[in-house]
């Protein structure tokens, strides 16, 4: 027995060993793993860091060069955005259906756009509006959930809704020469387009709408009640717009609060709207202020909300009928281009004037500074001075040098 209890020993020996050894390299393993894993996260997060950096200057290059052809470019804008308005009332016209495509398309093409524009002059805290929140929204159920009933009309409230009276109460303005002008009252006009489009113009939905072989007529989408009209236009909407606040809440008043505060060149949509509220002294101002002007950003918070909730019962009545449908497409259409009349023969002259004052203010303090060199440079004598023609002429290049330089 006790030769057999040493053998057994012996054997135990080597297979703990063996285990010991074992354990020992998947740990170390385990150990290698982690670091390749530190060391890929550390390795995305320069390579991220990089390329941020490389799209801020880029967008920075592509504003400058911007900024100087804007004559150019204005007439450019204007050319091709007459011709496309007109081109897509065509298409209104002609092929209903292939308004959501085109939609796209300028979603697709601008947006980013306009975040380089927006990155350059340091308003690209605005591309975290609600307007764009719904934008997005609408991307996904016109790409992937084209036929989804309740989708459609959680999305007709956002475009009907809060996204069509802001274009009328915040007096966005069609003007054809400027970029930025076009694109936001495009953003804002353009779905309401294609959702009224799809409601009543679309063949698909408008065979569904007037069934063969039935007197009666059907809707589509299909509303069963009243309280399912309600609760899709109205009570799952302000859900998914509550969550949007609360998101931009927590990025701009919460994580980029320090952010924001060392910048005050950066600009968002309380701040744009509080200072000129602030500058005219008008009603949303003294609204603004009833809690104190410590609280003025919950009442901004507040006001939009009861404006969302306002807005987005309304969509009710013009969902139910064509006739108001199409009245609201007019009175959204005609007020954008008036606001645009209004900005090019009130506004526009005011800006040209600012813009030559501000190039005069440039030009004439380099005026000023060379009278300064030159009064600052000893006056020479006759007697100073050497004699002969060449010295006379050295002293008017040296002065003529002077006012070049």
């Amino acid at each position: 027995m006790s030769n057999g209890d040493e053998s057994m020993e012996e054997y135990v020996e080597p297979v703990e060993e063996a285990n010991g050894h074992s354990f020992y390299r998947v740990k170390q393993r385990i150990k290698d793993r982690s670091k390749k894993v530190a060391q890929t996260k550390e390795i995305f997060s320069k390579q991220a860091v990089q390329t941020k950096e490389i799209l801020s200057k880029q967008a920075v290059k592509i504003a400058k060069q911007a900024e100087e052809h804007e004559k150019f470019i204005n007439k450019v804008t204007h050319l091709v955005g007459v011709l496309g308005f007109g081109g897509f009332c065509f298409l209104l016209g002609a092929r209903p259906q292939d308004t959501p495509y085109v939609y796209c398309l300028f979603y697709f093409i601008f947006v980013p756009l306009r975040w380089i524009y927006y990155r350059y002059k340091k308003w690209h805290y605005y591309l975290l509006d609600f307007c764009y929140y719904a934008n997005t929204i609408f991307l996904v159920d016109l790409l992937l959930y084209p036929r989804n009933e309740k989708f459609f009309m959680v999305c007709f409230s956002f475009a009907e809704g809060p996204l069509a009276w802001a274009l009328i109460v915040w007096r966005c303005s069609l003007v054809f020469s400027s970029l930025d002008k076009l694109v936001s009252v495009l953003i804002h006009l353009l779905p309401g387009l294609v959702f009224f489009t799809i409601r009543w113009w679309d063949p698909t939905t408008f065979a569904a709408m007037h069934p063969e072989g039935s007197s009666a007529r059907a809707s589509w989408p299909y509303v069963e009640s009243k309280t399912y009209l309600w609760t899709w236009l109205f009570l799952v909407p302000l859900v998914a717009y509550s969550l949007w606040q609360a998101l931009y809440f927590l990025i701009v008043n919460v994580l980029r609060r320090q952010r924001l505060l060392r910048d005050p060149e950066v600009m968002t949509s309380y701040r744009e709207l509080s200072k000129k509220a602030q500058k005219a002294n008008n009603m949303w101002w003294r609204l603004s202020g009833l809690l104190g002007d410590q609280n003025r950003l919950f009442m901004y918070i507040l006001l939009q909300a009861i404006f969302t909730v306002a807005t987005m019962a309304l969509t009710v009545p013009i969902f139910l009928s064509y006739e108001l449908h199409v009245i609201f497409q007019i009175l959204k259409v005609c007020t954008s281009v008036w606001n645009g009349g209004s900005f090019l023969l009130e506004v526009m002259p005011r800006q040209v004037i600012l813009k030559e004052k501000k190039k005069k203010a440039v030009v004439e303090p380099t005026d000023t500074q060379v009278e300064q060199t030159l009064e600052a440079q000893p006056t020479k004598t006759q007697l100073d001075q050497p004699l002969g023609h060449d010295a006379a002429a050295s002293t008017s290049v040296e002065a003529s040098q002077t006012c070049q330089s």
